[in-house]
């Protein structure tokens, strides 16, 4: 068993700790009152059980609080007494500086919290250690003067999660789409150099890695991009290599037919959208940005994005290329191809990619090659989405298509009905075409829905008023967010505000305008439906019994948003959150709140979103069902899933749940696994297992449980996962069932 002290760091469980520190408050008191030997054994045991069934591994805070409530069970109040003093004495010493314990921790990669925070941070690199360290000193500012009390209390309890606070001093912004197509077509500038409009389409490649890498260390989101807006620079290189190919003919006196003219231009061109293609794929992965980490970006894929059909015909010829390279993979150290994190790619399912005899079905057969191999792409209906994504004027079925912003925070649809007037002054505005990229969202805070449920004693009536309570606590999370980054100058990134990406304001003038409208959103996360509301009814949320509570908590969300949004012309919206450390965070904070509650806290995880819980026996096709009642509730930002086992050779099955999510849901993707073992070349999956009550990655083939020799890929909020763990999210990985 294993303990987490104060700073972060792991150590092996030690009962005779809990022994010297009971011992020493003991010879405190006069004799009378002390406690014998054996009580003192006692007490020691009972806490060691408890830490044993806790379902999660323990704080020092909290074996402490179990050592005094241990002692007043025991009725020796004077020792409990003393241990309080001695426990508070000590605490205030440390007060003294907040943060040198856990950046020392850091440093010597001891933190385990901190290490496996996020999947696609290597801790153990000097650049991640100064993102981190970084991190905890602006999150100590945040925390202790730049935050309201209640706030920072409800975070630190895990009543809610206020996200990125690491990056709360700073005026900075969550995620966004890119205005890549501004840039591109009208020039932009990075680190006060002029990029003017590539002339091939390679170089708009290059360009395009550079914006992504420039824009990723100004915010701390996800960043999408469309290969839409790479499309026209493939005729701009196939004019120029077609002037190369008649001048090298000229030159050299031979002649050729024009068809064979075309083949000789059209076989370079192909090359050099290889190239393009391969610069994006490598530098996103190999790129370091000043958060530590690769670019957490979203290529996205949408076929009827394109302006005509020419443009149509080019852009299917990069997805291909794109699709082809990722179900390759890269190479490790080893020279192994395996599966890269990033990018995270979307490909778009419509009316001309979606069965046998339409003109791009041949890519949707690639991607479902690429998906059962690599796990990406992910799927978006261009159907449903079109339903529910109405811009004003818009009808159902006529709405608008769009990417997400990283890998699942969605844009409100344009309420202003003329692209917000160009508020942002971007270089390719249309008037009366709806404005997606450009946009962003302002921040994210996260409601832990099963510690309303459980503080409300199943009394419905008083879940209703905590829920609006806690609905109301996040409202001022979310105020403290916006309050932020108004005032915000545009000199603080000239990237996102000055040259093109988000905007193209002036210097030294404010993005206040860009807050307001519906330019922007702002999201209220939540966690834990599931668990919510099994304790509320007793019944899995996919139960008929429970399915009417589970809708009503969405919509009493979605109904405060509305409410917030009409008063204040800010974007509330309702987001589910992609949870990745949060939910090893909420579970503990239940467990030590209110003990193990049977199909509530008895794990260490709480359940993604609205999302069907991991464990539960249920098919693709109904889960996804199921889940898009709930998707369509959560307008800001939602994923479903799928649990697949390899489906390589099955591939006709994986198209038959696209053409599913197509009809059905918006937006949704198929988990598999993608993992290799360095010391015996085992490719199968990583196995789970239990040490010591310590969850470890272990190579079935040869026991292997070096994680610095293992490449192992998961999909845990999103994105990719391919660093590791915490241990909730760890939990969860294993309990996942197959779904088809």
């Amino acid at each position: 068993m294993k303990i987490i002290k104060r700073n972060g760091s792991e150590v092996s469980f030690d009962t005779a700790k809990i022994e010297n520190a009971i011992l020493a408050a003991n010879n405190e008191v006069p004799e009378d009152q002390r406690l014998s030997d054996r009580e003192i054994k006692f007490a020691s045991l009972v806490v060691t059980d408890q830490c044993e069934v806790a379902g999660h591994t323990v704080t020092v805070e909290e074996v402490q609080d179990m050592v005094e409530n241990q002692l007043m069970r025991l009725d020796r109040f004077e020792v409990a007494r003393k241990y309080i003093i001695y426990r508070y004495l000590q605490n205030q010493r440390r007060r003294k500086n907040t943060t040198d314990d856990k950046i020392l921790s850091l440093i010597e990669s001891n933190n385990e919290e901190v290490k496996q925070e996020n999947s696609n941070k290597n801790p153990t690199v000097v650049s991640v250690q100064r993102d981190y360290m970084a991190g905890e000193v602006s999150k100590d500012l945040a925390m202790r003067a730049l935050l309201p009390a209640d706030v920072v209390e409800a975070h630190n309890e895990g009543i809610i999660h206020f996200h990125d606070a690491d990056y709360y001093a700073q005026h900075m912004h969550n995620c966004d789409l890119v205005n890549l197509e501004d840039m591109l077509q009208n020039g932009t500038v990075i680190s006060g150099t002029l990029i003017e409009r590539p002339h091939s389409f390679s170089t708009a490649c290059n360009i395009a890695t550079q914006i992504i890498a420039q824009v990723a260390s100004c915010q701390y989101g996800g960043q999408s991009i469309s290969l839409t807006h790479l499309a026209p620079f493939v005729d701009v290189s196939r004019k120029k290599i077609r002037r190369s190919v008649y001048a090298e003919l000229e030159a050299t006196g031979l002649g050729a037919a024009p068809q064979q003219i075309e083949a000789m231009v059209e076989k370079r061109l192909r090359e050099e959208i290889a190239r393009g293609v391969q610069t994006i794929q490598y530098q996103v992965v190999t790129l370091m940005t000043t958060n530590g980490q690769a670019p957490f970006i979203t290529v996205f894929m949408y076929l009827n994005e394109a302006r005509n059909e020419a443009e149509k015909k080019d852009l299917a010829i990069i997805i291909e290329e794109m699709l082809k390279q990722r179900h390759q993979g890269v190479k490790n150290e080893e020279g192994i191809w395996i599966t890269p994190a990033f990018p995270k790619l979307i490909y778009v399912l419509e009316p001309d990619n979606l069965t046998e005899g339409t003109p791009y079905f041949y890519l949707t057969k690639m991607a479902a090659k690429c998906t059962a191999k690599r796990m990406v792409p992910d799927y978006i209906s261009e159907k449903k989405m079109r339903e529910y994504k109405l811009s004003a004027g818009e009808t159902a079925g006529n709405g608008d298509t769009y990417t997400c912003m990283g890998c699942r925070s969605f844009l409100t649809p344009d309420r202003s009905g003329n692209g917000y007037g160009n508020v942002a002054n971007a270089g390719n505005y249309e008037p009366g075409k709806p404005k997606y990229y450009g946009r962003f969202n302002q921040g994210v805070v996260t409601l832990n829905l099963p510690d309303v449920a459980l503080s409300s004693g199943r009394d419905v009536k008083r879940f209703w008023k905590i829920f609006d309570e806690r609905l109301e606590l996040c409202h001022r999370a979310l105020r403290c967010r916006h309050e932020r980054l108004k005032g915000t100058l545009s000199d603080a990134a000239p990237i996102l505000w000055q040259y093109g990406a988000l905007a193209r304001l002036k210097k030294g003038e404010k993005i206040d305008k860009l807050l307001y409208g519906g330019y922007s959103t702002i999201s209220l996360g939540y966690a834990g439906l599931y668990e919510c509301v099994r304790y509320m009814t007793g019944y899995s949320h996919t139960d008929p019994q429970a399915t009417e509570f589970a809708l009503a908590v969405m919509q009493r969300m979605n109904d405060r948003c509305a409410a917030w949004k009409l008063a204040e012309d800010i974007d509330y919206s309702v987001y589910g959150t992609p949870i990745e450390s949060v939910t090893y965070k909420f579970a503990k904070a239940l467990q030590r709140r209110y003990g193990i509650v049977a199909g509530v806290t008895d794990h260490g995880y709480i359940t993604n979103s609205y999302h069907v819980h991991v464990t539960e026996q249920i098919d693709a096709f109904t889960k996804l069902k199921f889940e898009s009642e709930f998707q369509r509730l959560s307008p800001g930002g939602a994923i479903s899933y799928v649990e697949v086992p390899n489906m390589q050779d099955n591939l006709e099955a994986v198209i038959s749940v696209m053409q599913y999510i197509y009809d059905n849901i918006m937006y949704a993707e198929l988990n598999t696994k993608s993992d290799y073992c360095q010391i015996c070349g085992y490719d199968g999956e990583i196995q789970i297992v239990e040490d010591d009550g310590k969850l470890v990655w272990e190579c079935p083939k040869c026991g292997n449980r070096d994680q610095s020799k293992m490449n192992v890929a998961r999909r845990t909020c999103g994105y990719i996962g391919t660093q590791f763990w915490n241990q909730g999210r760890t939990e969860e990985i294993r309990d996942r069932v197959l779904h088809l």
